[in-house]
């Protein structure tokens, strides 16, 4: 019997696309698009941001620097958290499993993304019960540790908890400790899969 629903929250609760902030700071950097990228993704600053080694400030003056980028700490903020759109979860859905089972965000995120998720879809956030953001736990999916994190928090065996995610590494990650999971498509296959274990809302 499961007690228990993890959410991923990035293209499961709401899509995002990174390629819109890389076009927006394209704009303002001497360097294209797929540079940015890059560029960003050859350092290991990312990774320690979003496990809470490094604060929103110095992430910002470091890849600001790492672009010669001339934007102000808000400007960066509003760039950075333009990526978020589409909710694929109805808050009705949430607000409704939420009377039956404890709901627990589970996230690969930082600081300064989730402010601005807080901010624009505070609506929808306000469901979980608890909330496991790796730059708060200081790990990130696919480590063991954010899972026992979220099985804590979730108040019951790995097994009562039912997971999903759109990442298919960290869906196995999640089974092989135990907690039943499926890879996220679309949110009618997830009103399938809990219906199908007998899960009402």
């Amino acid at each position: 019997m499961h007690k228990a629903i993890l959410f991923d929250l990035g293209k499961v609760l709401i899509h995002f696309d990174f390629g819109i902030a890389y076009q927006a700071l394209e704009k303002l950097c001497p360097y294209p698009a797929a540079e940015i990228k890059r560029r960003l993704a050859s350092t290991d600053l990312v990774p320690r941001f979003e496990t809470g080694l490094v604060d929103p400030c110095y992430f910002v003056a470091e890849t600001s620097r790492m672009l010669d980028l001339q934007v102000t700490y808000e400007e960066y903020r509003r760039l950075f958290g333009s990526i978020f759109s589409d909710i694929l979860i109805p808050e009705s859905m949430l607000e409704a499993l939420a009377r039956r089972y404890r709901l627990v965000l589970l996230s690969n995120t930082n600081a300064l993304h989730f402010e601005v998720l807080e901010e624009n879809y505070g609506q929808l956030l306000r469901h979980f019960h608890r909330r496991i953001l790796s730059y708060e736990v200081r790990a990130m999916k696919p480590q063991p540790e954010i899972f026992h994190a979220a099985v804590a928090a979730a108040e019951c065996r790995p097994e009562e908890c039912f997971y999903t995610d759109d990442i298919a590494v960290f869906v196995e990650a999640a089974r092989a400790l135990g907690i039943d999971a499926v890879q996220f498509e679309s949110c009618r296959q997830i009103e399938r899969e809990l219906k199908a274990r007998g899960m009402e809302w």
